[in-house]
């Protein structure tokens, strides 16, 4: 999700220590290869994995920055966790990277992960003699 993935790479940008918090790096199944294998290894077959994007629009960067201030999440508990300072800096360094229109708005992507496969008849080899 781009409204997360920008909101980390600035975090990690000013506090290293950001990164350990990230979940695109605490969650790696969620990319394409890592649910593919592991349906695979469970013993699904034909699996399709497709990403869902959808437009996710924010009227302005304070309607972007407010459910980072809720404290719920792995991201807005870090921002409440920030001194004053810190969160100041860390939305001034926010603010600078997203992509904002002449009319204030900030268009990011969000993303789904649909995958399915199927399960088929048992294949079992028998050996004849």
């Amino acid at each position: 999700m781009q409204l997360l993935r920008r909101f980390w790479d600035v975090a990690a940008s000013l506090d290293p220590a950001a990164r350990d918090l990230d979940e695109g790096t605490r969650f790696p199944i969620c990319q394409l290869k890592p649910l593919v294998d592991l349906f695979r290894e469970v013993g699904l077959r034909d699996i399709r994995c497709e990403a869902i994007e959808i437009p996710t629009e924010f009227s302005s960067f304070d309607d972007y920055w407010r459910p980072f201030l809720g404290g719920t999440g792995p991201a807005p508990s870090y921002v409440s966790s920030l001194a004053a300072d810190r969160r100041e800096a860390l939305a001034t360094e926010l603010r600078k990277a997203l992509p904002t229109s002449s009319d204030r708005s900030i268009q990011l992507m969000a993303r789904a992960w649909a995958v399915r496969g199927t399960r088929g008849p048992r294949v079992i080899d028998v050996a004849s003699t």
